[in-house]
Parts: C-alpha cells; sequence; structure tokens
C-alpha cells in the first residue's frame, strides 16, 4: 500500500497548488464566499462535494449493507427535502443576501431577530457541527488504516489537509478544489459498482430477507422519522450549504447550481446504496466476508479490489471527506470573523481555521460513534434554527425574544434528550424537538 501513500502525497500537492492558485484573499467577501462570482457547473459541484462527504461512501455503505433498502429511502429523503427547499427558498435567500451583503449565514438571522440571536445562531453553529466535521476526518483515517497508518495519524493528516486548502485562498480555493473531487467520487463509485456488480449472483437475492423491506430489525418507522427529520431540512439547518446559496454569481447561476447538484445527488445516491446492498448478498453467499462494524465495510472492500479501483476509491472518500469539513471549517471561521469577533478583515477568520480543525481532530481521535449517527446529530442539533429561517418567510411577527428564546430552549431540549437518551411520549428526539421550537417561536413571537 505504499504506492497509495504517494498517491495521496500527489494528491495533496496538486490540490495545494489548485488551493493556491485560485486563491483570494483581498476582503471577507472573497475569501468567504468567493466574491458572489461563481458559475452555475462550479456552484453545484461545490455543494455537491460539501454535502456527500464521508458518509456517503463510508457511512451509507456501511448503514445499507447492514439495514438494507430503508438507507436508500432514508438518503433519498434528504435528496428530496433538498431540492424542494432549494426550488423553493434558494432565490429568495441568495437575493437578500445579495441585497443586504450577508456573507455569513447568522447574519441572515440578525436582520429579523437582532446581532444577540446571530451570535446564538454562530455559537450554536459551532458545537453542533464539531461532531460532523469529526465524521469526515474518521472516514479517511479508517482508509489510511487499511495502508498501514495508524488512526491517530490518518486523523492528523486529513486536519492538516482540511485547514491548508481553506486558510490558504478561502472559497474560491475550495470550491475549485470541491469542483475536481467531485468528478473522482463520482467516477470512483460508479467504478466500484461495476467491481462488485461483476461477483454479485443475482439469482441469490432472496437471501437478503428482511433487507429489501421496511420496517426490519433495524429500521422501524420511528427511527426512520427519527433520522430523516433532521436529514430532511439540512439545506436550511446546516450554515455550511446555506451560505453556499450566496456564491451563485447570478439567479441563472443559482437555478443551474440545484438541477446539476439534483442529479449529482440521484446518480451518487442509487450507486452508493447499490453497492452496499450488493455487497450484502455478497456476504450471504460467502463471497464478502461479515463485517460486524458497519464503517469498516468499504475499507474492506477496498483490500479485495483490484489495486487501481482500490486507490481510486479510496482517494474519492479522502476527496470527500476533506471536500465538506474544509467548507464546515471555511463557514464556521466566517462566522467566528462576522458574528462573533466582528473583525474587518480575514485574521481572525484564518486563525479560527486552524484552532476549528484541532478541535475538531482531538474529537474524532475518540471516535465516539458512527460515522451516520455523528452526522444526524449535528443536523439534529442545528434544528432549532429551522423556525426562525422559515418564520422569516411565512410569519412576520418576531423579534429579538423570538430569536433568543427558540435558539436556547431549541438547543437544550435536544442536548438533555440526547444526554439522557429519552424519548417523551415516544417521540424520537429529533422529531421532539421540531415540534418544541416551533411552538417557542410562535407563542415567543405573538407575545413580543
Amino acid at each position: 500500500m505504499n504506492s497509495f501513500l504517494i498517491l495521496v502525497l500527489v494528491y495533496s500537492i496538486i490540490g495545494t497548488v489548485i488551493a493556491i492558485y485560485s486563491r483570494s484573499a483581498r476582503s471577507q467577501e472573497e475569501y468567504f464566499i468567493a466574491g458572489r462570482n461563481v458559475s452555475g457547473v462550479i456552484s453545484a459541484l461545490t455543494y455537491a462535494a460539501t454535502t456527500y462527504s464521508a458518509f456517503m461512501m463510508v457511512g451509507l455503505v456501511g448503514l445499507t449493507y447492514l439495514s438494507g433498502v430503508g438507507s436508500a429511502g432514508f438518503e433519498l429523503m434528504y435528496l428530496i427535502g433538498t431540492l424542494f427547499l432549494l426550488s423553493y427558498y434558494s432565490p429568495k435567500i441568495w437575493k437578500i443576501g445579495k441585497e443586504h451583503g450577508i456573507i455569513s449565514p447568522a447574519e441572515f438571522l440578525k436582520l429579523r431577530y437582532g446581532e444577540i440571536t446571530a451570535r446564538l445562531a454562530a455559537l450554536i453553529s459551532l458545537i453542533a457541527l464539531i461532531p460532523y466535521t469529526s465524521a469526515q476526518l474518521i472516514g479517511v483515517a479508517l482508509i489510511l488504516e487499511k495502508a498501514g497508518i495508524d488512526f491517530v495519524i490518518g486523523i492528523v493528516i486529513s486536519a492538516v489537509l482540511v485547514a491548508l486548502w481553506a486558510y490558504i485562498g478561502g472559497l474560491r480555493s475550495v470550491a475549485w478544489t470541491d469542483a475536481i473531487q467531485g468528478f473522482i467520487m463520482i467516477i470512483s463509485a460508479v467504478l466500484a459498482v461495476l467491481f462488485v456488480t461483476s461477483m454479485t449472483d443475482f439469482s441469490q437475492v432472496y437471501k437478503l430477507n428482511g433487507l429489501l423491506t421496511v420496517p426490519n430489525e433495524f429500521w422501524s418507522y420511528k427511527k426512520f422519522l427519527a433520522l430523516v427529520t433532521p436529514w430532511f431540512f439540512f439545506a436550511l439547518t446546516n450554515p455550511q450549504v446555506f451560505q453556499r446559496l450566496f456564491i451563485p454569481k447570478s439567479e441563472r447561476d443559482l437555478k443551474k447550481m440545484v438541477v446539476y447538484f439534483g442529479t449529482f445527488g440521484l446518480i451518487y445516491t442509487v450507486l452508493v446504496t447499490l453497492l452496499g446492498l450488493e455487497l450484502r448478498l455478497l456476504t450471504e453467499i460467502g463471497r464478502f466476508p461479515t463485517v460486524l462494524d458497519r464503517d469498516k465495510v468499504t475499507p474492506t472492500l477496498l483490500a479485495m479490489m483490484p489495486t487501481w479501483i482500490s486507490f481510486l476509491v479510496a482517494l474519492s472518500i479522502l476527496a470527500a471527506a476533506i471536500t465538506t469539513a474544509n467548507s464546515i471549517i471555511l463557514t464556521l471561521s466566517s462566522m467566528v470573523s462576522r458574528d462573533i469577533v466582528k473583525e474587518k478583515g480575514i485574521l481572525a477568520g484564518r486563525l479560527s481555521v486552524l484552532i476549528l480543525t484541532i478541535a475538531v481532530a482531538v474529537f474524532a481521535s475518540k471516535r465516539i460513534s458512527y460515522i451516520v449517527e455523528l452526522s444526524v446529530l449535528s443536523s439534529t442539533i442545528l434544528l432549532c434554527q429551522l423556525p426562525l429561517i422559515i418564520g422569516y418567510f411565512h410569519w412576520n411577527r418576531g423579534g429579538r425574544l423570538t430569536g433568543v428564546s427558540t435558539l436556547i430552549i431549541g438547543f437544550v431540549t435536544i442536548l438533555v434528550l440526547k444526554c439522557l437518551k429519552i424519548a417523551p411520549f415516544g417521540i424520537p428526539a429529533s422529531v421532539f424537538t421540531l415540534i418544541v421550537v416551533f411552538l417557542v417561536y410562535i407563542l415567543t413571537s405573538i407575545i413580543e
């Protein structure tokens, strides 16, 4: 596997050269959102690469291997929700961002709910996105482990790349590296599926038993709802993708972004979930080992592939993880710079890139949970922002008190439910939190 390490080194050098060549750090608008001047194609690819992370080729392949077609439904609900929300809200958000010079996602909330709400939203995002970002580093480290690199060293390597590319040139560098890596992701997924399909005997598909139906041993209707709820609203609640709505240079490019992203997302989701199902079938017919740790299904597959396909798939996972992680880190640094520190330059933003990456790396090194669960946890915490965003367009009441109350009560609610591992009245924590934050938002806005 020494050849793979050489490939990673070459990949790192090329990515760094691209980051340096495309850097833009003359102002906050240039550094954080590429001067609002990104084409529709590049916008779509950076949105896709930011969204589809190590969660897919490591987390979702493993989840599908374990639990069957319910995983496909889970991820397709994300895609349906995202396209629905982007189709309606993205033109409005893009226009407001341009008119008001918004750079940080929290600044959008400031327009209606005030500065304190924006700062709270920034702080909550900083906390909430540490699990999701750490999931990316874990995905890379699990792959590098197969190359003989210690797990913690793998975390350090991925963290260095995340910080370096974001620090060098900001969003324009990240967007261009995202675009190139997006192509690597889709091509490698196709090759992986073709390879596994060549080994599969579909006449034995009946051996999958309950994995082709929902509910099954893993997917109850309640669990499906619990995981889908935060995923469905991902496009509005997660600041790293919300900020992507500011970058297209025109409404026409914004529409192209939505269409091209939807196409990419559908193809990638089908490929990844098909791969997981095929690998489970191979296990059932004795052609693939039984893997108990679902996050190690893909790393196990890599060891069975022809070297060149294995290298490309491994590189695609590295690419997917890095693109998501540095996008999140860059967005969080913009919130530190714009909403917390209130600087006019980019020094604090750049320093926060380094500090946040170190924090994420430390968290990732503990490997507290599976990649899917870490990813969904972040989106569940961020649900407290949803009423404020939707209310901005559909409810003309509410100000500072409404914003602050909704964020604090929603944040505390989900933390208590998750820490105590309880489901009030049998309602999943994510759904219960969603109900609570909308009730608080409506009631407080009426009183205020």
